[in-house]
């Protein structure tokens, strides 16, 4: 064999062993009762804010502390915790992506997005 095709052997096995150690950080969306099987592994839920139950939030004794309750699309609820300041919109927002990790029965979240259809509708039907 050539040292150009050993050299492209070796750099092929190297993209690959790359592209499977980086497939451990690929996730999909879980529910709360899958993550809840998934105990300390990162992953990502789309859910609800559960406005029967109270968002703990208070800026002056703790800006970095929210609490919250979060129902998935099969109806599963678990207590949410994102140690950081309070989402604008939050109370308006219809779905939240959390991305963390189950911490007993708590979601202990690292980020969120807040997804509000409402910025996505047409203007023109808003006014209909």
């Amino acid at each position: 064999m050539k040292k150009l095709h050993i050299f492209g052997l070796v750099l092929i096995a190297g993209a690959i062993a790359a592209l499977l150690t980086l497939m451990d950080d690929i996730s999909t969306y879980d529910s709360i009762e899958s993550a809840k099987k998934k105990e300390g592994k990162f992953v990502h839920i789309i859910a609800k804010v559960d406005t029967t139950k109270p968002v703990i939030y208070d800026p002056i004794k703790d800006p970095n502390y929210l609490a919250f309750t979060a129902v998935d699309s099969l109806g599963h609820s678990a207590p949410v915790v994102y140690r950081n300041s309070k989402p604008t919109d939050f109370e308006k927002s219809q779905r939240v992506v959390m991305k963390g990790m189950m911490e007993g029965e708590t979601f202990e979240c690292k980020e969120m997005v807040l997804k509000c259809p409402s910025k996505y509708t047409d203007e023109k039907a808003a006014t209909l």
